[in-house]
């Protein structure tokens, strides 16, 4: 089924479709077919433009298209496009691993693996058997795999570390996974802050290293770890009193970044206010999200420092600034763990997935923005809690809050409004603002999680600010068309359940994820920027304008979400995180192998 595009969705005429056809024809609509009951979809730019919106749109989905045209559907052509963007003959394993992933119908596109080779392309700058030793006398958790078993090390009961091993162990069920450890990082928050000087050097050395040696050259076969009985690793020093991790995020940045110039973290003399952007965002295409990338870039973004919790004051903090092997769920743009499926995502819990009931149909939803939650994103105190993320989105999709910003110059406690000629929002060009968002919010926390603790889900220092909302399960916020989704004390959990229902997440995050290079924003989801200035843009264009003289696009709300939900039961399922992570302990037991640099799949050749 062809997608149509966002404007014919909109034809009001025959004319108009006589003419958006006669442009298609002239642009040679390409078809990409990516398995037999469906396509992916061009949406062309046409030559004219009604909202900035429609550009990201088209563009996306251009984009999108252009990268699914590299689906391997052979095992030569995969090796073949792993050796073009990785400079590397694939590891041993990969005809496993392809006939693997094929036997669950994945789609197979090298792109959508570039988180591996980001996470793990430092470690060849550091002698393999440093990074085996590190490995295995990490304490204490664990997750190791030993002549194809699979188990487990950890101190205490940790429901993470029992979903992460059986993620490992499905896989061993089937495949010869070779021996290794992983190190898993159960807290929240991450844990690895190297340097940038530290892994520019180690990058430096891996990129000296790469090289695709003869065919005749190539072992196929693992070491193994033989040689790991009674070995010592180098104790890791580990930060955890200091609550300021902004200067170590700074260090991490690259030295000529607007973040690595601001070193200090929040000065609390100022408002949450200043933090508050008086721009477009950098790199936005007329204030809107251009690039998902640098949108969730903390290095390019020195004010977040006093606009999120993670970096005012994380609820645990255990920092270590040496590069070590570390598995965990999500990360900050600067931090160094090697990225898994998040244990939440494995988990039936519906309280993250919502379960299998993924919402009504588009017509039948209530056309409104839900949120429920909890107060997290680190310690929130008396004097701090105005600077965390989800503090002010609460502040910023309250009519009443805003309606008192509108009076106060566009100052509240927790955010500044964005000036009216900025996105030229009617219902700000009108100090109509708070009015307009009360006819389609319905947000509040469920509990505001004070620190230090006080009974109840009340804060006697935000009694003033935020009321508690009743809780609303997923199943009940999907029967709602918009659904934002704000960081907690890392990534949101409930994301990967908001992309399989059948309404429209739209994500604002710090934090990066497995699925990252398989998810294209304006075609599966609606970004938004980490001050969230854009909110009340995105939300005129999908509802239409206060007084109705701007047309809502609600059809193309619903094109997105059906494309993110149809597109994450296609690459977001369980099968995927098994291929993703069978890849990945591929990868990461031949760059722990002495003989890495020989080590590789070129049965192919």
């Amino acid at each position: 089924m062809l997608v149509q595009s966002v404007h014919a969705w909109w034809s009001a005429t025959r004319r108009l479709v006589f003419a958006v056809f006669s442009v298609l024809l002239a642009l040679s609509l390409v078809y990409l077919w990516f398995d037999s009951d469906s396509t992916a979809g061009v949406v062309p730019s046409y030559g004219f433009r009604e909202h900035a919106i429609d550009d990201l749109v088209n563009t996306a989905h251009a984009r999108f298209n252009d990268v699914l045209a590299q689906r391997s559907n052979t095992l030569k052509q995969a090796a073949a496009r792993y050796r073009h963007r990785r400079g590397r003959h694939p590891p041993p394993g990969f005809d496993a691993w392809f006939e693997y992933a094929q036997a669950r119908d994945a789609v197979i596109v090298e792109d959508f693996f570039d988180r591996i080779y980001e996470d793990l392309e430092p470690f060849w700058g550091i002698p393999a058997r440093d990074i085996r030793v590190a490995a295995a006398t990490f304490e204490p958790t664990v997750v190791s795999v030993r002549g194809g078993a699979v188990q487990r090390r950890t101190d205490h009961d940790r429901i993470w570390m029992d979903l992460w091993t059986d993620l490992v162990g499905t896989i061993a069920q089937s495949q010869k996974l070779p021996d290794l450890d992983m190190p898993i990082n159960i807290m929240d928050e991450s844990r690895l802050l190297v340097p940038w000087e530290d892994i520019d050097r180690l990058m430096a050395i891996s990129a000296e290293g790469r090289s695709m040696p003869a065919p005749s050259a190539v072992s196929s076969q693992f070491t193994g770890l033989q040689d790991l009985e009674g070995a010592e690793g180098t104790p890791t020093e580990w930060i955890r009193e200091e609550p300021l991790v902004w200067p170590l995020v700074s260090a991490a940045c690259p030295p000529d970044s607007p973040t690595r110039a601001q070193p200090n973290g929040l000065d609390r003399t100022k408002p949450a206010s200043d933090y508050m952007p008086t721009h477009f965002p950098d790199g936005s295409h007329s204030g809107y999200v251009s690039n998902w990338t640098a949108a969730t870039d903390v290095c390019s973004q020195p004010h977040l420092r006093g606009l999120h919790g993670s970096f005012i004051e994380p609820q645990s903090v255990s920092i270590a600034t040496r590069l070590i092997p570390m598995f965990g769920g999500s990360k900050l743009s600067v931090n160094n763990e090697i990225l898994l499926p998040p244990a939440m995502y494995w988990s039936d819990n519906e309280m993250y997935s919502g379960g299998e009931q993924h919402g009504e149909e588009w017509a039948k939803k209530i056309n409104r923005v839900v949120w429920r939650g909890a107060a997290t994103g680190g310690r929130n105190r008396a004097d701090t809690w105005p600077y965390f993320q989800r503090h002010r989105f609460i502040s910023m999709v309250n009519g009443t809050k805003v309606a008192e910003a509108e009076k106060n110059g566009g100052v509240s406690t927790t955010f500044r409004l964005p000036s009216p000629g900025l996105f030229h929002v009617e219902a700000a060009e009108q100090s109509r603002l708070g009015a307009w968002i009360d006819q389609f919010s319905d947000a509040g926390f469920t509990d505001l999680l004070c620190f230090p603790h006080e009974d109840g889900p009340r804060c006697s220092y935000t009694n003033h600010e935020y009321q508690v909302a009743q809780g609303l399960p997923m199943k009940l916020q999907y029967d709602y068309k918009y659904l934002p989704d704000i960081d907690g004390n890392s990534f949101s959990g409930r994301y990967r359940g908001f992309l399989r229902s059948s309404s429209l997440p739209i994500k604002a995050t710090v934090y990066r994820e497995w699925h990252d290079s398989r998810l294209f924003a304006w075609v599966h989801f609606v970004p938004m920027d980490n001050t969230f200035i854009d909110f009340y843009g995105i939300m005129e264009y999908f509802l239409g304008s206060y007084t109705h003289k701007r047309k809502p696009h609600d059809q193309v709300a619903q094109m997105i979400a059906e494309h993110g939900q149809e597109w994450a039961e296609k690459v977001l399922r369980k099968e995927d995180m098994q291929i993703y992570v069978y890849r990945l302990l591929l990868e990461y037991a031949r760059v722990c192998d002495d003989k890495r640099a020989s080590l590789g799949f070129v049965d192919d050749l």
